[in-house]
């Protein structure tokens, strides 16, 4: 397990020295101490992947090449996937389950962005006079990747991925917390040959590292994952220099059940929805919009299920509700639990702190009933295992609610009327809408927000858009 700095393929201390514990927030034992970049260290990493990037070895590394490394690194990242899922669970909480989840989608991300490396084409276009006019489609430069602590592994993958294979170098700066599978990365990349510079890792925190490398002006293009509040520093920061900014940010989803639904399915749906990851997941299900009609009968299934979903250790087999990441986010998720039952919600799950043998920053599964728009477990972003339930009598009233938010991350559905699916689809704003699902991704499938969560898109064909430049060429003839 490496802990240092990863500059120009090479570990290393940072330049000042410091460390910072990693904490497992099943335990409260210390996992790791990692060492803790600065500027000086965000300096020094940009300055390797510029240099990088603007190399003869770079510059000729054809689109098959790099692709060819992406897959190598999927390979080898296959055969280790049970070690960097412990890994991930040790520093993440989650359980083990899902981390071997997030692994795989880890290596299907390589292995997609690999297929795209050398397909990246312009065009020509047919325009007035005496010219043959085309496009190109040339990497924007240096990225900044800063990505947060809910999918450590994962969506670093969703920013380094596609922008190697648009030929960009890029500057990685994980979360404080789970700092550990980022550097896992870095190492594969190496031993698939990825050349040095072209992916630095300098572990630290936000304020420090983080707001370094949004301001360094030797960065082309910031890409963060992360909260809403966040994500505005980053947008002032970067203003400075001008440099292209593409945010992920916070979601508060709606999950709507219609009358008319498999009820069996949309209640194992929306318990997916809100449950999975512990909650701390961007588009978690967090508002659970149910009609009139069968409200009632959700809540008492939901709630019943929710008890049965016992905090436990996240290596056990059993375990489906793992540890939150850290002590700070238990109380901020407890603080919101108590604002919810002091605005009048009705608590009719969970609520409460759990310990694992007498130890671990767990936190019940939770469902609150009764909650109208205008109470902060309905508008704000809890990222933890809580279900705020509303009441809808119409389609119009339901499509009102669940618009009913600055946020635009995902939304759910769950109805067997496909007309009305389409309809109510089609008016809902948001950037991923499920279908009698939630919680799909692939790698194939763009994913990002309308309104305050964010803008630019991740995964998919569109997500190569984020690291390229298009230069138009006219050519007189």
């Amino acid at each position: 397990m490496h802990t240092d700095i990863f500059i120009d393929n090479a570990f290393s201390t940072a330049a000042g020295a410091g460390r910072f514990d990693v904490i497992n927030p099943a335990t409260e034992e210390i996992l790791a101490s990692v060492a803790e970049g600065d500027a000086t260290d965000v300096d020094a990493a940009v300055e390797s992947s510029r240099r990088c990037f603007e190399s003869e070895e770079w510059q000729t590394l054809s689109g098959r090449k790099r692709g060819a490394i992406l897959y190598r690194a999927a390979s080898l990242m296959e055969s280790s996937l049970d070690d960097i899922a412990r890994l991930e669970t040790l520093q993440n909480g989650k359980p083990l389950f899902e981390s071997k989840i997030d692994v795989a989608m880890t290596v299907d991300t390589l292995r997609y962005y690999a297929g795209w490396a050398d397909k990246l084409t312009g065009e020509t276009i047919p325009v007035e006079g005496p010219y043959l006019t085309y496009t190109l489609r040339e990497p924007v430069g240096v990225v900044g990747a800063i990505v947060p602590w809910n999918f450590p592994l994962n969506l670093a993958s969703w920013k380094v991925a596609p922008a190697i294979a648009a030929g960009c170098t890029v500057v990685l700066k994980p979360a404080e917390e789970t700092p550990l599978t980022a550097l896992v990365l870095a190492e594969l990349l190496r031993e698939a040959g990825l050349p040095a510079g072209a992916l630095n890792v300098v572990p630290g925190f936000g304020p420090t590292a983080g707001a370094a490398l949004v301001r360094h002006p030797g960065v082309d293009k910031i890409a963060f994952t992360g909260s809403t509040e966040v994500g505005r520093t980053i947008m002032r920061d970067a203003a400075h220099s001008l440099k292209r900014v593409t945010l992920e940010l916070g979601g508060k989803s709606p999950n709507l059940i219609f009358a008319d639904a498999d009820m069996k399915a949309a209640i194992r749906g929306a318990q997916t929805g809100i449950f999975y990851g512990k909650g701390e997941v961007c588009a978690a299900g967090s508002r659970l919009l149910v009609e009139r009609a069968v409200k009632d009968q959700v809540v008492e299934e939901l709630a019943a299920r929710a008890k049965k979903l016992v905090p436990g250790d996240p290596f056990a087999k059993e375990t489906r509700l793992g540890a939150v990441v850290s002590h700070g986010q238990q109380a901020r998720v407890l603080d919101y639990i108590r604002q919810g039952t002091a605005e009048g919600a009705t608590l009719v799950a969970g609520g409460n702190p759990a310990r694992v043998n007498d130890k671990g920053y767990f936190v019940e599964a939770t469902v609150f009933d009764a909650v109208t728009p205008d109470m902060t477990i309905a508008r704000d972003e809890i990222f933890g295992p809580v279900l705020a339930v509303m009441a809808f009598d119409d389609l119009e009233e339901a499509v009102a609610l669940a618009n009913q938010s600055m946020y635009g991350l995902a939304a759910g559905i769950w109805t067997r009327d496909v007309s009305k699916a389409h309809r109510v689809a089609a008016r809902l704003r948001a950037g991923t809408v499920w279908v009698n699902t939630y919680n799909a991704y692939d790698p194939a499938a763009s994913f990002g927000g309308y309104k305050q969560s964010g803008f630019g898109r991740d995964l998919g064909r569109e997500a190569l858009a984020n690291y390229t430049e298009l230069k138009t060429v006219w050519v007189g003839l």
